[in-house]
């Protein structure tokens, strides 16, 4: 077999390996896996989450996916944990301790001291005959399918294992907690998943940075509304007596009039602004509203309430300025 043929013949046989021990897994789900559930679920404090090695590095995840989605989390380094951090561990916690052996000397020695403390313990391991299972409250059995690695050492298909029991945790979790998107959002205020999550009313303009005037005042009056306001938006929301939005009057809009060379300043703005504009609600996610731009070609959405009154204005410039573009 050429060389190229055996290097893609060796890759697919460690994701066929990873991909048989994570599934499984789905058989010894049931009882271990519900109580391990009820506890993380009725913690009062944090999920503590220990490992050494490869497996450390997999508590690392876990830990900071229980944290982002809902369930306050820290990762312990074990080594660390005898040399002084147990201090951060209190009673009300919950320790989830990693290690596909079971007999892992340093996760091991945290037992009987997290046992002072009081906390309850949830092993993840592979051998559930090992110390680590024999002293834990709940044991989650992450299997014993061999590992990837040719020499049967590095540790491959038990961290995959690991690291997806993990994830089924944090996953069900958060589900029961019903952790919705904007949760998500709070938690992810930076980067690109923040961005995608932010809500039009995080960014819109308000309050004296959106201009609003009533029907019957007339286009000039209307443009000089426009231009006093913070800002300069190039755009107003028209209301009648009851306050509800009735149209939407734009830059564009003058521009327009302008064009056709029509006497239109002191006329009522009813009979040049949109009388029937799109809208977009304030929780509405930001990015909705930037496909509502392109689709309408418009520069400017009024956004209104669950009653059709205007509380805000968002402009493409402002989701630019929040690199929602």
């Amino acid at each position: 077999m050429p060389q190229g043929e055996n290097r893609l013949a060796r890759a697919r046989t460690v994701l066929e390996m990873e991909a048989r021990a994570i599934g499984d897994l789905l058989p010894t789900l049931g009882e271990s896996f519900e109580r391990a559930l009820d506890l993380l679920l009725a913690c009062p404090g944090h999920v503590v989450v220990t490992g050494i090695g490869k497996a450390g590095i997999i508590a690392t995840k876990i830990s900071a996916t229980l944290a982002s989605t809902g369930t306050p989390s820290f990762y312990l380094h074990p080594a660390d944990g005898i040399h002084g951090d147990l201090g951060r561990v209190r009673k009300e916690d919950v320790v989830l301790l990693l290690s596909n052996s079971g007999e892992s000397n340093e996760v091991v020695t945290l037992i009987d001291p997290l046992r002072k403390v009081g906390v309850s313990l949830i092993a993840m391991t592979g051998q559930p005959e090992s110390t680590l299972a024999k002293n834990a409250d709940v044991v989650l059995d992450c299997g014993r399918a061999p590992e990837a690695c040719p020499m049967g050492l590095a540790p491959t298909t038990s961290t995959a294992a690991l690291l997806a029991l993990g994830d089924a945790l944090a996953m069900t979790l958060l589900e029961e907690r019903d952790f919705d998107t904007e949760n998500y959002a709070r938690f992810h205020p930076g980067g690109a998943l923040g961005r995608q999550l932010m809500k039009v009313r995080e960014i819109m303009r308000h309050g004296d940075a959106m201009t609003i005037v009533v029907a019957g005042a007339t286009a000039r009056e209307t443009l000089i509304a426009m231009n006093a306001t913070v800002g300069r938006p190039g755009a107003a929301a028209v209301i009648d007596a009851g306050g509800c939005l009735v149209g939407f009057f734009t830059d564009g809009d003058l521009a327009r009039n302008l064009q056709e060379g029509i006497e239109f300043l002191g006329r009522p703005v009813d009979e040049v602004m949109m009388s029937d504009p799109v809208t977009i609600a304030p929780n509405a996610l930001a990015a909705d509203a930037y496909r509502l731009l392109r689709e309408k070609r418009v520069d400017q959405l009024p956004v209104v309430d669950d009653e059709g009154r205007p509380v805000g204005l968002i402009d493409v410039q402002d989701l630019l300025d929040a690199r929602i573009v």
